[in-house]
């Protein structure tokens, strides 16, 4: 083996970054593309505004010229500062299944940090806790959903001989959607619109949905400040995340509650699972990309869960039983079935007990590991 690492630097090279784990997963059949128009886009350090405060490095592993990995290594300056972390981190990492690749492009990675004066290197964890993190442990019969990694088995199996431990796992978990309301539901969904000054809103249309952005980020920094490797959201920064996204998202399952003086105080923010669709649209949205995706959309059983938050002095108060009513109201007019919990830190007891009291039952588990440097 001729192996050869290098650091990305042209635009041809970024185009082979972005490349390679199509390369590597050609023959794994629950591995989802990413949507490349929003890869090229997250990996050009012009148009992605978190390479203005992070120190950002991209590699490819090379044998005799063929890509057969790569990674992306970051040092979130602003959250190391905030928390007193002085952290690398590694993220977006493929590797084929030989631990001389493997090793040579985490040993680069390790260098790179050691030469920032950090020390520690944690991942697979990207720019904040919205970024695919952890490798996959457990589920691997599963199919990916987006914004998920979907690595093979040897992944973590490599990671663990280079003298990587566990930092944090992230839970998934599978729910059924009932049939009909739970009495329970119902009757806290009817408590909380009484006694409250709280009313559920429907979303209508895109326009309503752009109007809904900064509010409901500014709920999530304000909620998700003591979460792991969670970084707030600047006001010039909503708008551009919340632009990967709006596309794909369906107003039907976005539950908001606002209360007497029209204030956002909750919301949960879910999605019909599209990655059959991305699949066959072999991540391209066009020239007809788009249609597969939007034609999965209509087709799946499955509902994706994204984000969801309620403000402090709402909690205890059924808001987010009474959004969740919402949600199964919707998930039966299109005939879903069953929830994806999207992750959760396994640390989270408050969501995971809400989960598991609604009949939920991890069926995924990633993990992010760590090592000194």
């Amino acid at each position: 083996m001729t192996l050869t690492i290098k650091e990305v630097k042209t635009r041809r090279d970024r185009e082979v970054f972005i490349k390679i784990p199509e390369l590597l997963h050609k023959n794994h059949k629950n591995w989802v593309p990413p949507i490349y128009s929003d890869d090229r886009n997250f990996f050009n350090p012009i148009k992605n505004k978190y390479f203005r405060y992070s120190d950002v490095i991209l590699a490819i592993a090379l044998n005799n010229l063929e890509p057969v990995g790569r990674i992306m290594g970051i040092i979130n300056h602003r959250y190391n500062n905030q928390h007193q972390e002085p952290h690398a981190r590694f993220c977006f990492m493929e590797s084929t299944n030989e631990p001389e690749v493997f090793h040579a492009l985490i040993e680069f990675i390790e260098r790179w940090g050691c030469n920032k004066r950090m020390t520690h290197l944690v991942g697979p964890l990207g720019f904040s806790d919205k970024d695919p993190q952890g490798f996959m442990v457990e589920g691997f019969g599963e199919p990916q959903v987006l914004a998920t990694n979907g690595n093979h088995p040897y992944m973590p199996q490599l990671l663990e001989k280079e003298g990587y431990s566990k930092k944090v796992d992230c839970v998934v978990y599978k729910v059924a959607i009932p049939s009909k309301m739970p009495d329970l539901y119902q009757s806290i969904y009817n408590r909380t619109i009484e006694r409250t000054d709280v009313e559920i809103i429907n979303v209508k249309g895109f326009l309503h949905m752009r109007s809904l952005i900064k509010p409901v980020f500014r709920l999530l920094n304000e909620t998700f400040k003591d979460i792991y490797a969670f970084v707030p959201f600047e006001e010039y920064e909503m708008s551009d995340y919340a632009n990967r996204y709006l596309p794909l998202l369906d107003p039907d399952f976005i539950k908001v509650a606002i209360n007497s003086k029209k204030e956002v105080v909750g919301f949960i923010i879910a999605m019909p699972d599209i990655g059959k669709g991305i699949i066959a649209a072999k991540g391209k949205l066009l020239p007809l990309g788009f249609i597969k995706i939007l034609r999965a959309k209509r087709k799946t059983k499955q509902l994706d869960l994204l984000l969801g938050a309620v403000r402090e002095d709402y909690r205890g108060k059924g808001v987010d039983v009474a959004m969740g009513v919402k949600m199964i109201e919707s998930a039966w007019k299109r005939g879903m079935e069953f929830i994806d919990s999207h992750l959760e830190l396994e640390t989270n007891t408050k969501m995971r007990m809400e989960m598991e009291k609604i009949g939920g039952v991890v069926y995924k588990r990633y993990r992010i590991f760590q090592k000194p440097l």
